[in-house]
Parts: C-alpha cells; structure tokens; sequence
C-alpha cells in the first residue's frame, strides 16, 4: 500500500509540474525566499508610485500535491487581473515534510511578507490570503492563528475557495449528495486526509461513521457542525439523516490530530473565529465539501464578521483552478468563480 501511494505522489506531482506557463510580457515574476520558505512574486512592470493591494496565494493539493509551478496561471491571472502584487507559496510537501510543516510555512511567509510588504511595493494594511481546496483550509488556519499577534499589520481579508475545514461529520448533506461526484468522492477526501496524515486507511469505515468522536466533543462540536445548519434549499437534492454510533476511545486517540483547527479550522474557539477578518467565500453546489463552507459562513456572520458568498450552481470541486489551465475544462462555473475572486 505504501509504495502504491508513493508512486500515485509522484505520478501526480509530474502531471502538475508539466502544466506548461503562459508567456506575460506585462508580468515581473521572480523566485525569492521568505526565510526559509520559497515564493514567487508576481507584480505589474506598470510604473505605480501607489502602494498596491497584496495577496499571498497558498495553492492546493491535499498538502502533498502542487506547486508553485502548478498553479502559475492562476497567480498571473490574479496579479494581472485584480493589478495586485501576487505572492505564491511554496510551502514544504508531506510526506516528506509531514503536518503541520504546510500550516507553518504559509505563517512564517505571511508575517515575512506583512512585515515587509512596502520592500514590494504593498500597503501592509491590503494583504489579502487565498487558497483554494486544502490552501484554503490552510488560509483559514493561518487567519486564525495571526488574530492575536501585536507585532504584525492585520490581515485585510481572506478568500477561501472550496476549503476543507472539518473532520467531525463526513455525512452531511454535501457528503451524501456529492458522495460519486468526481474529482472529489466521498471516499477519496478522506484518503486523501488521511494520507496526508499519515494515518492507516483501515480506520476509514470508522470515521464515516462519526466513532473517532468521543461523546463530550460531539456535543462540544454540535454548536458548529450540524445538518441542521444547513440552509434547506441545500437539502432539495437528497439527505438522509445518520444513525449514531458508539464511539471509541481508542480511534480518537488515534485520530486526534485532525480535531487541531490547524487541520479543522472549523472547530477553532469563538474568541478566534470572532476575530478573523472580512471573508470571501467560494462554494460550488457538487462538491462535498460544499457545507463545510456554508458552516463556517454562518459562525463567521454569527460573530459579525463580514461574509461575501459566491456560490458557484453549477460549480464542482477544482473548478477554479481548472478555470486557468484553458481549453476543454474552462468551465463556465470556474471561469465565474474567478471572475469574483477578482
């Protein structure tokens, strides 16, 4: 089983290194480091004697997957598009550099880069983070984590397209109505976690039955993570409310990791979520993770803080990014989705 995941790793990170660059005359882009941490930079040769707005880009992948290189399009586009000074993150990838190295590489970049954002022609207090899919899980922990720091600016805003955000209910109405819906079944998101985690697959039947939960966190985390959140036009498609488990002591000793809000930004403490800042928000309707957003959108506004939703009809889970790479799979959804982000 190992080496079956060693070689899909790699077969996958050679497909996405091998998405060839658009050529951009109008484009500056260069290779530097944040400390430790790689970045490309992307900004307009367009003289502007005013500070521009700064956007640091955390891409996707599952924190084993992508690059720098491959998401390329996406952060010309951005920089070009929305005449921003784009920072593209070239955080370290498990296995090899196993959670939560992803999680603090994009803090060690992003306060570099709010400490220094007049070096690249940025006004500190228009620095933007953005992620798509596990990237914007990994913008929200970021946001989360930098609410109580003094020694930086603030965040202007964060932009979370399609993010993963919790690990406590994998049948929500988005789980079972999107559960076959590519890229992104039910199944393979856990997979895909779990590896990431490096825990056994064997556990997998468990957590879809919600026993990783213990029963004080279940009803801790029912304040947050509940069908019945979910707006009902959201259940117009199919939902079937789950049986309860008992649940095991000895798998949530296992799996408690994936509670930390740096891999759940959803079950972070109302003191945190009530401080992060103005939100923009992507969610596409055949997606698993679709709910996953729409939670998080209701605790934000519960605690006031400004939410734009963009829910993508017809959208599915790595429209955006798709969106970039041109030809057949520029669906309308994500060319949309982009649109707004800009």
């Amino acid at each position: 089983d190992k080496v079956g995941i060693v070689s899909e790793v790699h077969f996958l990170r050679v497909v996405m290194e091998n998405i060839p660059p658009l050529k951009d005359k109008h484009l500056l882009i260069k290779d530097v480091r944040f400390e430790r941490v790689k970045v490309r930079i992307y900004q307009s040769k367009t003289s502007n004697t005013s500070q521009r707005r700064g956007v640091l880009y955390f891409h996707g992948g599952v924190g084993w997957l992508g690059s720098i290189r491959a998401y390329e399009r996406t952060c010309r586009y951005l920089a070009r598009k929305s005449n921003s000074v784009v920072v593209s993150v070239g955080y370290r990838l498990a296995p090899e550099h196993p959670f939560p190295a992803q999680f603090e590489d994009c803090v060690t970049a992003t306060i570099h880069f709010l400490r220094t954002a007049q070096d690249h022609g940025v006004d500190p207090s228009r620095v933007v983070i953005c992620g798509d899919s596990s990237g914007g899980t990994l913008t929200a922990a970021v946001a989360q984590a930098l609410v109580n720091r003094r020694d930086v600016p603030k965040l202007r805003a964060q932009i979370l397209i399609y993010p993963f955000l919790q690990c406590v209910d994998f049948n929500l109405p988005s789980y079972q109505q999107n559960e076959k819906v590519p890229i992104l079944l039910k199944e393979r998101t856990l997979v895909l976690g779990l590896k990431y985690m490096n825990k056994d697959l064997s556990i997998l039947p468990e957590l879809f039955k919600g026993r990783h939960v213990p029963e004080d966190l279940r009803l801790k985390y029912q304040k947050w993570v509940s069908p019945d959140y979910i707006p009902q036009e959201f259940k117009t498609r199919g939902y079937k409310p789950s049986p309860t488990y008992p649940p095991s002591e000895e798998l949530y000793a296992y799996t408690k990791a994936i509670f930390d809000p740096v891999f759940s930004p959803l079950l972070a403490e109302d003191s945190v979520v009530a401080e992060v800042p103005e939100t923009f928000l992507v969610t596409c309707e055949f997606d698993v993770l679709r709910d996953d957003g729409l939670l998080y959108k209701k605790r934000l506004e519960d605690h006031g803080i400004k939410v734009t939703w963009c829910h993508l009809q017809e959208g599915f889970h790595g429209t955006v990014f798709s969106a970039t790479l041109g030809g057949a799979i520029a669906f309308k959804s994500g060319i949309k989705g982009l649109e707004k982000v800009v």
